[in-house]
């Protein structure tokens, strides 16, 4: 595996591989903020086994933090996720310094990219100026790589859905696919955060993820009021007294919008705070193809 820090050596590194004379070498891309688990490596994996060279980037964002948000804590082990990621298949390593993708420093990034529509809600609501974040380095990201596949996990679907808009709006050369979510065996959807979870908070934690399998049953035996299936879950969470609920919301999958009338084509929200961790998971309500244990 070869490991790149800087922009101009990516391009290069590219450009040999796409005008080499093996045509139609497809690229596989896995963007992360590090501290790799197992639900970056089934991304690593997905895009390794579609994919002639893939290509994972390692690049803690400034953008999507706000002020008082974990920048600095965030968790990073740079030669585990080395190992992780060239054991899972890939081929290239990105790993930029911020002032590489940012010369001007974070204050003088004069340019984003934003989709207010999709970014308004949920997360965007909890954390008002992370998708901008997320979009601008995306888009930089993609402008960087070119023509590939990307791959990104469900636990995000949010992002997911506005990384997807984002490509189709702005004509990217790129084929944004979405991965089932990696979980814990009881239920835990993977995430680089769970590391600040107390033991305490790490036993209650999956509450969320049975919150959210709750609505989702009602929903399955034909339930269809909105604030009974949100009710039901809310009292999955009382039932803990460690998280506080952030929110339940229940969308159309592709809009976000609120489902005001669910049904088993919804897509379910939530979203719980502990003392230093903020957990978020989603199911769709007929919870096909949901669950991926480690």
């Amino acid at each position: 595996m070869r490991t790149i820090t800087s922009i101009s050596e990516l391009r290069q590194t590219l450009d040999e591989i796409r005008f080499s004379e093996e045509a139609d070498r497809r690229v596989g891309f896995v963007p992360t903020m590090g501290y790799l688990h197992d639900g970056h490596v089934s991304l690593i994996e997905h895009a390794a086994r579609t994919n002639d060279h893939v290509i994972v980037s390692l690049f803690v964002n400034p953008l999507q933090f706000a002020q008082n948000e974990d920048l600095g804590t965030y968790p990073r082990d740079p030669d585990g996720d080395a190992a992780k990621a060239e054991t899972a298949g890939a081929q290239i390593l990105f790993c930029p310094d911020p002032s590489e993708m940012y010369p001007l420093g974070q204050a003088g990034v004069l340019t984003t990219v934003a989709v207010p529509e999709l970014a308004g809600v949920m997360e965007g609501a909890s954390r008002p100026t992370h998708f901008a974040g997320v979009c601008t380095v995306v888009a930089k990201l993609f402008n960087l790589v070119g023509p590939c596949s990307a791959y990104f996990g469900e636990k995000d679907y949010q992002q997911l859905a506005i990384i997807r808009q984002m490509a189709l709006d702005l004509s990217f050369p790129v084929d944004v696919i979405g991965c089932p979510t990696v979980r814990e065996p009881d239920g835990l959807a993977m995430s680089s955060r769970n590391v600040y979870l107390s033991d305490d908070e790490r036993r209650v934690a999956p509450a969320l993820n049975a919150a959210l399998r709750a609505g989702a049953q009602l929903i399955r035996e034909g339930e269809t009021s909105r604030g009974i299936v949100l009710d039901v879950m809310t009292e999955v969470i009382a039932s803990q007294s460690l998280g506080t609920l952030d929110y339940f919301e229940i969308t159309d999958p592709l809009t976000l919008f609120p489902a005001h009338t669910v049904g088993p084509d919804c897509r379910i929200f939530g979203a719980l705070r502990f003392s230093r961790a903020r957990l978020i998971d989603n199911i769709s309500a007929s919870l096909a193809n949901e669950v991926v244990d480690a």
